[in-house]
């Protein structure tokens, strides 16, 4: 995120995009519906009617998958109405002329066909956007889990730069993590790419500060992105995995695909709190400690550094993550050796700049937001005040590309996924309590296709795609448009991820969770 968590509940307009935030984010959500009760003018850019439409002055109803067409229209608009500030892409950025050259050709009809969005209500949303001086972005998973995810966030990174959203309080680009710890395990280089602080692999001098900080000479060679390692493994060349609080059977898509590249490795190690579904592939599984059973940070959405601690002891062979790392790391021949998470935190700092001025003590009450670079530095509450780290902000035109699969006559339907506010993720069906209020999936299927097909609100329907099939219960509802289906991925009895699809972003590698083609008939 651009701004902070505090913020949000003050904004004058909220451009809220591929986040149902209520049920994903509730928390941050709830602060959504305080501005708007304040009397915030919301846009929500959804397919489905979430929560946040009620609160919402224009919603986009856009067709899955769209969203780069949507934002070309949106900035088609407020450049031909004279919207943009001419002063703050002048002083701040470059590349006008790309873009323009390209949003030139998303008329508002143009626009409007794509996306289904009527083109009174793509003007609407523009000028509530570019004309309110507090005005913000928030996007999630709804804009990321596309094949185009990466140009659907550089798009948005257009719309706040042409209109001066940026670098200011109460104004900005917001994405909103999935997780609690996402940020901090990529700020400290959980990527193929990346090492701490987003310092480049690629980059000489980059391996030779990390090779002489951690004592032991370090590759310049990429790593591979989880749908890499999937594709190697079952090539044979990738032979083992080392798989640590994450459930891929479940939650990668194509789960078909992902059983065959597990059982085609050699060796795969499992360490988790519970016995997931990726476990019972394993031939080694280390129990680890949860959240509560030890000490360390999290770095939550708003770039936040919060302390953990530990509040019990960790049952039966249970140890924290970092012991089971330093152990192993042992045994392989680099003694990593650290009598601490606090420990490993100074480290830490000396060689990730923006973490550098914070220490335990200073997290010690409510955490401080990089970047921080010295002991008496008070932390970042926005970003860029002072203009970008590559200079000027650069303006790219997008073109819009449809997703990687369509509908035909065999698979007529969209199926889109995503959160329910009961669950989070996989892990939280092991808690009775949380099971006990949403124990089953109910697909969400608009009453017109039900009508059709004969379905009846509570029965039970097969759902199938080009990858597989599965039989679900579905919920009749009008919150999803008609020709679309929604579910979940929480339920390993009905595994949503049999049907989704695997292609994936060129850059980040993430897959097109959002959109693909299937068929719904009575289950027999």
């Amino acid at each position: 995120m651009t701004n902070s968590i505090s913020e949000v509940g003050f904004y004058d307009a909220l451009l809220i995009i591929g986040s149902n935030t209520t049920e994903a984010h509730p928390i941050i959500g709830d602060k959504m519906k305080r501005a708007a009760r304040r009397g915030a003018r919301l846009i929500v850019a959804d397919p489905r009617r979430i929560e946040l439409v009620e609160y919402a002055e224009v919603w986009l109803r856009l067709r899955p998958g769209t969203n780069t067409a949507l934002i070309n229209g949106l900035i088609n608009i407020i450049i031909n109405e004279g919207w943009a500030d001419r002063k703050f892409m002048e002083q701040y950025c470059e590349g006008y002329d790309d873009l323009w050259e390209v949003v030139r050709e998303y008329p508002p009809d143009r626009v409007s066909a794509i996306t289904g969005v009527p083109a009174d209500r793509l003007h609407a949303a523009a000028e509530i956007y570019a004309r309110t001086k507090r005005a913000g972005i928030f996007y999630t998973l709804g804009i990321t889990e596309h094949t185009t995810g990466t140009a659907n966030v550089m798009n948005l990174a257009n719309l706040a730069m042409v209109t001066g959203h940026v670098g200011v309080r109460h104004s900005g680009v917001n994405p909103l993590r999935g997780q609690n710890n996402v940020q901090g395990a990529c700020d400290m280089g959980a990527l193929p790419d990346l090492f701490s602080g987003y310092k480049t692999v690629a980059k000489s001098s980059n391996v030779e500060m990390f090779s002489e900080g951690w004592g032991t000479r370090l590759s310049g060679r990429l790593g591979l992105r989880i749908p890499e390692m999937f594709e190697e493994a079952l090539s044979g060349n990738l032979k083992a995995m080392y798989v640590m609080g994450e459930d891929p059977v479940l939650t990668d898509p194509d789960s078909s695909h992902v059983r065959r590249a597990l059982g085609s490795l050699e060796f795969l190690v499992v360490q988790d709190l519970v016995m997931t579904e990726t476990a019972r592939y394993a031939d080694v599984f280390l129990p680890a400690a949860c959240y509560a059973e030890k000490d360390g940070t999290f770095t939550n959405t708003e770039r936040r550094v919060q302390r953990v601690r530990k509040a019990v002891e960790p049952p039966g062979q249970s140890r924290p993550d970092w012991e089971i790392i330093c152990d192993l790391s042992r045994r392989m021949g680099y003694d990593m050796s650290y009598d601490s998470p606090e420990e490993v935190f100074e480290e830490i700092r000396t060689l990730t700049p923006a973490y550098a001025g914070m220490t335990y003590k200073r997290l010690a009450i409510a955490g401080l937001q990089w970047p921080c670079p010295d002991i008496d530095h008070p932390g970042t509450r926005y970003l860029h005040s002072s203009g970008f780290p590559r200079g000027k902000g650069l303006l790219q035109g997008i073109e819009y590309e449809a997703p990687a699969e369509l509908t035909d006559e065999e698979y007529p339907m969209i199926l889109t996924t995503g959160r329910r506010l009961f669950h989070y993720n996989v892990s939280t069906r092991y808690s009775n309590s949380l099971d006990s209020l949403m124990p089953t999936e109910l697909a969400e299927v608009n009453p017109a296709d039900a009508a059709r097909l004969g379905l009846q609100d509570r029965q039970r329907a097969r759902i199938t795609s080009r990858r597989g099939s599965l039989v679900t219960g579905i919920r009749i509802t009008g919150r999803v448009p008609e020709g679309v289906v929604f579910m979940s991925f929480h339920y390993r009895e009905t595994p949503v991820n049999e049907l989704t699809n695997s292609a994936y972003d060129p850059i980040s590698k993430t897959a097109e969770y959002k959109v693909c083609a299937v068929r719904i008939e009575k289950a027999k």
